[in-house]
Order: structure tokens, then sequence, then C-alpha cells
């Protein structure tokens, strides 16, 4: 009797020691679950990282490049602006030195002159029409005709830009006469109106007057140089 209640003893603590095992077992298999899931206090992995966000760009404002603006002579870093009408001013024009052999004018040279207290720039070929000494809006347009290249002209204040306009000469003496045998065309003055919006200009001669037969004249651009 004593020796099965001793067998049964042995094998209650043999089932008390089998069921502590498992239970640890379990124990152990959900910590780990919960490290793995990372969601749980104290889990092995770290939450992920948002991508760094890009600053934002920056875009540039509307300032011309250096490289196409116009710079004024004397070194001046400040580009220069086109010319208005308000800002020239023209002198009265003068006999050519190289002009056609023959009577009258030939050739005339033109002067104009910034007279504001700014830079700015002229550039291209004038228009031309022969008027007399009234207002400007009674004239007759030329034919023009362009001689070289145009290029910006950067005028300092009390700078000048040039051009020069070449006519048909007319033949004989005194007030002379065309080819084709009648009287020419005489113009006390001339308007010349200058492109980029810098104004028409009456510009008369400073002796005589302007002289022509076929209504074509020939400019040149507008130049830094004063044309011979």
């Amino acid at each position: 009797m004593e020796r099965r209640n001793t067998r049964r003893a042995a094998i209650a603590v043999a089932l008390t020691a089998t069921a502590a095992v498992l239970l640890t077992g379990c124990q152990g298999d959900v910590g780990a679950a919960g490290s793995g899931a990372g969601g749980g206090a104290g889990g092995g992995s770290s939450a992920p990282t948002a991508p760094p966000t890009a600053a934002p760009s920056r875009t540039a404002g509307n300032t011309v490049p250096a490289s196409s603006a116009s710079r004024v002579p004397g070194g001046s870093s400040e580009p220069a602006g086109r010319c208005g009408a308000e800002d020239l001013e023209a002198t009265a024009a003068h006999q050519a030195a190289v002009r056609p052999q023959g009577t009258g004018t030939g050739a005339a040279v033109a002067g104009f002159t910034n007279t504001s207290g700014a830079p700015c720039v002229v550039e291209g070929f004038p228009t031309v029409a022969g008027a007399a000494n009234g207002s400007p809006e009674m004239n007759v347009p030329l034919t023009v005709r362009h001689t070289g290249t145009a290029a910006p002209v950067a005028l300092a204040p009390g700078g000048r830009a040039w051009v020069k306009l070449t006519f048909h000469q007319v033949q004989g003496e005194g007030d002379g006469s065309c080819a084709s045998g009648e009287a020419p065309v005489q113009y006390p003055t001339m308007v010349l109106g200058l492109p980029g919006g810098a104004g028409r200009h009456q510009v008369a001669l400073d002796d005589g007057v302007v002289a022509e037969c076929d209504g074509v004249v020939a400019v040149t651009a507008l130049s830094a140089a004063e044309p011979s």
C-alpha cells in the first residue's frame, strides 16, 4: 500500500515539472512575438524614419542677365534702359565731309544728345521725312536704305549718338536739277524717327537746305562715333 502511494507521488511530481516547463516556453514565445511587432514598450526594433524634406528652391527674380545688359561707358555696372523721346535732344545737322560730288548738300550728319540725368541706350536705323519749318506732322516720308549694321549705343548723360544721311545728289549749278530734268525737292528741315520709342526729332541743317531728287536716302545706324 505504501509502495503504491510513493509511485503516485512520483508521477505527480513529474507532471508538475512538465507543466512548469511548458508554461515557461509559452511565456517566452509571447515575449518574442511582442518584440518582433515593434509596437509594445521595450520592443527591439525602432520606428521607421521619415525621409528628409528637401529645402524649397529659390527662384531668381526678374534681373536682366549681365551678359545681355548694355553698359555705360566708364565701367559702371548698372544696366542702362532704352532712351525715351524726352531723354534726347537733336542738334543741328551739318554737311558731311564725305559726300557725293555736285551741288546741294548730298550728305548730312545729325547728332542726338542724352540730356537726362541717367544713362540710356539707343539702337537701330532712323526713319527720315522731309519737312518744312512748321509742324513735323506735315512731312513727306522718304524711302530709307540701311547702310552698315545696327548695335546698341550706351549714352552716359551728355553722351551723343550720330547718324549720316546721304541723298541722291542733284546735278548742275545753283539749285541744280534732277537727271529727269525736273527741279529737285527742297526741304528746310528733316524729321528723324528714332527706333525703340526714342521719339521723332525735327532737324534743320546749319547751312542750307536738303535738295533731293528721288525720295530715297541712305542712312547709317546710330553710332557712338561721328561719321565723316
